[in-house]
């Protein structure tokens, strides 16, 4: 609207805009899965996005109940396929502390090595699609490209590429197989060097620091009170990692091994490895520095891979036989929390003393972190959206079970 004054020179303009509702979603290839993100927009400027869920849902919990624990195996796989290997271990923990099973120690070196392996593939693939969502497509093609050869690995050990069923209570439903372990360690030797080509495409990419530099910061306190874990809390700061703080019967798998929590301390990360520095645009807590907690996570996993294999050769005893199909659980309950790639998963169940449980519930990481997603999207740009949503990397298999 224009109003002119009494000056004919002069021509007064009244910008006005309106409020809109922007659908984005439920499928839509920023949202990592069919999840819908509907944005409060004031032009280009969000205001409020909410999250709505329940176009996935699956009632995996309600069969648990309906089925024996090793016979739900299956459906952990299925809540974060891309660490299927990391659900099947919180699910077989939580049984195995209700039923008090001790697992024979060369059991728990397995355990390490295929957990780690599968923290390695799962970070792949959110750092290629990360890439994916601020519009550059080879990261992501580099990523699979090594992602790939993990999977090789897995499918020698349990013969499936993406739902494993593989480790379950008791242990694992088979030993690894005979030279695996150099199979293994050829992969991390080949791997290792490819890492700095991950640093070049995006951790130092002047593009990719523009995008994620001071975007989204979720400040420590927030992180807290949301509920946020994983990545999503260490990348604002909180030195704390399951694998350290978790209760013993996950924390002994991980006595002595070396590694330190990847969280920003003194304003640096720890500096075994050489590592990009960090650009001085990051603010503690932004989507930078929650993506480069997960590429340094990779490097981690690897030094743990290692460890692990070298415990697992020089370790007698068994690897750890499945428990029974038809097992009678004592009555009772139990809940135990591991720390997966996307943050703290736990595990409940409750037992009326039948072969099969009275109550099964899930802890969902990924439902926590994106709970926060609003917050961290408040006065941004729609085209931040995509690169705050990424950051959090979720899996709406796991939020919406």
């Amino acid at each position: 609207m224009a109003t002119y004054t009494d000056d004919p020179r002069i021509v007064e303009f009244d910008v006005r805009t309106d409020e809109m509702l922007v659908n984005m979603g439920p499928q839509h290839p920023s949202t990592h899965g069919v999840l819908r993100l509907v944005l409060r927009t004031d032009g280009e400027i969000v205001s409020e996005v909410q999250c709505h869920l329940g176009y996935l849902h699956r009632c995996a919990e309600k069969i648990g109940e309906n089925l024996t624990p090793r016979q739900w195996i299956p459906y952990t796989d299925r809540m974060d396929y891309l660490a299927a290997m990391n659900m099947n271990l919180g699910w077989s923990l939580a049984v195995e502390k209700l039923l008090k099973y001790e697992l024979p120690p060369k059991a728990k070196h397995l355990r390490v090595i295929i957990a780690e392996l599968g923290r390695i593939a799962s970070h792949l693939v959110g750092m290629g699609a990360y890439g994916l969502d601020l519009g550059t497509f080879s990261p992501f093609l580099y990523a699979f490209r090594e992602r790939e050869k993990l999977l090789d690995l897995f499918e020698e050990v349990c013969g499936a590429r993406l739902t494993y069923s593989y480790l379950t209570p008791g242990g694992a439903t088979a030993d690894l197989p005979q030279g695996w372990l150099q199979k293994v360690e050829a992969f991390l030797k080949q791997f290792e060097p490819v890492i700095a080509e991950y640093h070049a495409l995006l951790t130092t990419n002047s593009i990719f620091i523009k995008r994620t530099c001071g975007i989204g910061v979720l400040p420590p306190e927030m992180a807290i009170n949301y509920g946020c874990t994983g990545p999503m809390l260490r990348g604002s700061g909180i030195d704390h990692d399951l694998r350290r703080d978790g209760e013993a019967r996950y924390t002994d798998m991980y006595d002595g091994y070396a590694f330190e929590v990847i969280a920003q301390k003194n304003g640096s990360y720890p500096r075994d490895h050489v590592y990009p520095a960090v650009p001085p645009e990051a603010v503690l807590g932004d989507c930078w520095h929650r993506f480069y907690v997960r590429m340094l996570e990779v490097v981690q996993a690897i030094d743990l891979v290692r460890q692990g294999m070298e415990r697992y050769s020089t370790t007698p005893g068994d690897w750890g036989q499945p428990i029974k199909l038809s097992t009678k659980l004592p009555k009772g309950e139990a809940y135990l929390e591991t720390e997966c790639p996307r943050g703290q998963m736990g595990f409940y169940l409750v037992s009326d003393g039948s072969a099969i449980p009275w109550r099964v519930r899930a802890r969902s990481s990924c439902f926590c972190n994106l709970s926060v997603a609003s917050e961290l999207c408040h006065g941004c740009l729609i085209a931040d959206v995509p690169a705050i949503i990424g950051s959090v990397d979720i899996v709406m298999g796991e939020i919406d079970r």
